[in-house]
């Protein structure tokens, strides 16, 4: 235990930012899990499940629960676990080869004046 006063309270906030901490992930992972088992479910509740796990994510991020790189790249995998779930097609299909090469378009030359 600490003798020291500020010591003391340093341990006080610590243990009231553990547990806003603790209820921040926990609530992090509800919304993860519910969103992954709405995924394999299916229907418009998967929708409502990744936009409540995008926000659980973004107020992690907010309160330094998390890593804002990390919580950018969990948002990245929900959207595209959601697009492949809707059978969407995860990459988009190749352009097409032209056979005509564009031609460079000459601009005018502006003549310049000289004085006399």
């Amino acid at each position: 235990m600490p003798i020291i006063k500020s010591a003391k309270k340093r341990v006080r906030t610590a243990n009231k930012a553990t547990v806003r901490n603790v209820k921040t992930k926990r609530t992090l992972k509800a919304a993860l899990k519910s969103f992954h088992t709405s995924l394999t479910s299916g229907g418009k509740k998967s929708a409502d499940a990744k936009s409540k796990a995008q926000s659980a994510l973004d107020k992690a991020g907010k309160k330094n629960v998390m890593h804002k790189n990390k919580v950018a790249r969990k948002q990245k995998q929900l959207a595209a676990k959601a697009k492949a779930a809707a059978g969407a097609k995860k990459t988009a299909a190749p352009k097409k080869a032209t056979t005509k090469k564009a031609t460079p378009v000459k601009k005018p030359v502006a003549k310049k004046t000289t004085k006399k």
